[in-house]
C-alpha cells in the first residue's frame, strides 16, 4: 500500500513531507499525551452490495458489502477512536435499488456502525420522498450545510453538521452538495434550494472551528475532486474548496470516482495544509486517515492509507 505521511505544526504552519513509518519516536521523547484517531471512508458506492463477479474484468472479486464489514470491524477492534463516513451517492447502480429502492444500503450501512454522510445526486434517484423514506432504515445522520430543504419533505431530517468527542478531542464533520439542477430532474429534488458550496463550506468551518473548538474539522463532499477541461475549470471541486478554504482539516470527496493513492496534500488561504481524498467507487476501497493529536500542544499529524476490499492490487 502507498502511504504519506506528515506532521503538521499548526501554530506555525510548517510541513513535513516524506515517506515511511510515521515518526512517532520523535514525539514520544518527550513523553507527550498523544491521542489517535482513525477515520475511515467510503464514496459512490451506487448500491454495490455484491463483490464484482470474477470475470476478468478489472475490478473482478473486489468489493462486497461483507468484506467491507469484514475490514471495518477488524480495525475497529484493533483502534480505540474510529469514526466512519460517506460522501454521497448511496443508491443507484444495481437492481438491489430498483427493487428495494435504498432500504437494503441504508440498513447495511447501519449495520458497518456508519457514524454519517452526506448526499449525493444520485441519492435522489428515488425523488425526494423516496429518499426520506429510507431515513428510518438509517441509525446515522445525512450531514448537508448547502441544501435548503425548508419547502420538502426533508425538513428537518438532516443536519448541517455534527460533532463527535473521542477521548477529549472533538471533531466537527459536515457536508456539502453538488449543484442539482442539470444532473437531476427537478421533479426529483422538487424545491431543494442549493447554495453555494465554497461559501457555506467556509462559514460552517469557521464556526465549527472557532466557536465550537473543534481540534479537527472534516468536509464530506459530493463535488468532485477536479474539473479541467474547458470552461469547468471554474466549477466547486475538492481542490477548489482545499485552496480557499481556512479552516478545513480534511475533505472526503466523491462524485467523479477518483481512484486517489494517497491524500492530496493542498495549501488553503492561510497556507497551511488541507488534506483531499478520494476513494473510486461500488465500495472497493476504504479509505483510512490516522491522526495523530498531542493533546497539550497544538501538534498533530496524520497518517494515510486507502485499502483494497476484497484483495490486494
Amino acid at each position: 500500500m502507498n502511504r504519506r505521511h506528515f506532521i503538521q505544526n499548526i501554530s506555525t504552519g510548517a510541513l513535513l513531507i516524506g515517506t515511511g513509518n510515521f515518526p512517532i519516536e520523535a514525539l514520544a521523547a518527550t513523553k507527550p499525551e498523544i491521542v489517535k484517531l482513525t477515520i475511515l471512508h467510503t464514496n459512490d458506492v451506487h448500491s454495490r452490495v455484491d463483490p464484482f463477479p470474477m470475470d476478468g474484468t478489472a475490478n473482478q472479486g473486489l468489493g462486497g458489502a461483507a468484506r467491507r464489514a469484514t475490514l471495518i470491524d477488524r480495525i475497529r477492534k484493533q483502534e480505540k477512536n474510529v469514526l466512519l463516513f460517506d460522501a454521497g451517492d448511496i443508491f443507484q447502480g444495481t437492481p438491489y435499488f430498483n427493487f428495494y429502492g435504498g432500504e437494503l444500503e441504508m440498513k447495511l450501512m447501519s449495520a458497518m456502525g456508519y457514524d454519517a454522510a452526506t448526499i449525493g445526486n444520485h441519492d435522489f434517484d428515488g425523488g425526494i420522498e423516496g429518499l426520506e423514506k429510507q431515513l428510518v432504515n438509517a441509525n446515522f445522520p445525512l450531514l448537508i450545510a448547502n441544501y435548503d430543504f425548508s419547502n420538502t419533505v426533508m425538513k428537518g431530517k438532516t443536519l448541517p453538521y455534527k460533532i463527535f468527542k473521542k477521548q477529549g478531542i472533538k471533531i466537527g464533520v459536515f457536508g456539502i452538495g453538488i449543484k442539482l439542477e442539470s444532473l437531476v430532474p427537478k421533479a426529483m429534488y422538487k424545491e431543494t434550494v442549493y447554495q453555494d458550496p465554497l461559501s457555506k463550506a467556509n462559514e460552517t468551518a469557521a464556526f465549527l472551528k472557532n466557536e465550537a473548538k473543534c481540534d479537527y474539522v472534516v468536509c464530506l463532499s459530493h463535488l468532485g475532486y477536479k474539473y479541467e477541461r474547458a470552461g469547468e475549470k471554474d466549477r466547486p471541486s475538492d481542490i477548489r474548496l482545499a485552496e480557499n478554504s481556512r479552516h478545513i482539516d480534511l475533505i472526503i470527496g466523491g462524485h467523479t470516482h477518483t481512484f486517489l493513492k494517497q491524500p492530496d496534500i493542498l495549501k488553503n488561504l492561510d497556507g497551511k495544509p488541507c488534506l483531499v481524498n478520494q476513494v473510486g467507487w461500488a465500495g472497493i476501497m476504504v479509505g483510512r486517515i490516522d491522526v495523530f493529536f498531542e493533546r497539550t500542544k497544538a501538534n498533530r499529524c496524520e497518517s494515510c492509507q486507502n485499502l483494497w476490499v476484497g484483495k490486494e492490487k
